[in-house]
């Protein structure tokens, strides 16, 4: 999410620039950039995760794949990188984690060899049901500034910012 100029970047500014004068071309605060606020609240929430769940040692990454594995009964790891919009070998070893601590179980799928399906164990599923409460504090601390209506118009325009991409899914620059 740096804010890395491209050819379309540098298109839009020069529009910009002769659609509505070259001042605004040439000044654009960072407070004004999505790409900025988005990074710095991603910043301030694992912040804020890392405060209230550190007893647990449970990374967001791993919190939400122990949410996926509750709610989905078990997956095979690709299902769940997709779910969670990162590499397979990123998740894979965020599982690996996870099962040497034995909070999720990885067996080869019957179906197809290849395939890791995971589930949680009984201390996994102990341990997301405790620190639960927690990483909802985290969340919730995350936009504690905003209303309950505008947390929900938060959520909602951010939700609807990442199906305009969907498009993009499986592309080398973003998972």
């Amino acid at each position: 999410m740096d804010e890395v100029p491209d050819a379309g970047c540098a298109a839009g500014l020069a529009e910009a620039g002769t659609a509505s004068g070259a001042a605004d071309a040439r000044h654009w605060p960072l407070a004004e950039r999505p790409g900025f606020l988005a990074r710095r609240m991603h910043q301030i929430h694992v912040s804020l995760f890392a405060e209230r769940c550190a007893a647990f040692r449970v990374t967001p990454l791993q919190y939400s794949l122990l949410s996926l594995l509750r709610d989905l009964g078990e997956a095979d790891q690709t299902t769940l990188a997709s779910a969670v919009a990162l590499d397979r070998t990123t998740t894979t070893g965020a599982l690996k984690r996870l099962a040497a601590r034995g909070l999720v179980s990885r067996t080869t799928s019957p179906l197809d060899r290849r395939a890791q399906v995971c589930r949680l164990t009984d201390e996994g599923a102990a341990l997301h049901g405790a620190m639960e409460p927690a990483a909802r504090a985290a969340h919730a601390a995350t936009v504690e500034a905003l209303t309950p209506a505008e947390q929900d118009t938060l959520t909602r325009l951010l939700r609807r910012v990442i199906a305009g991409h969907e498009h993009r899914r499986g592309q080398p620059d973003i998972l």
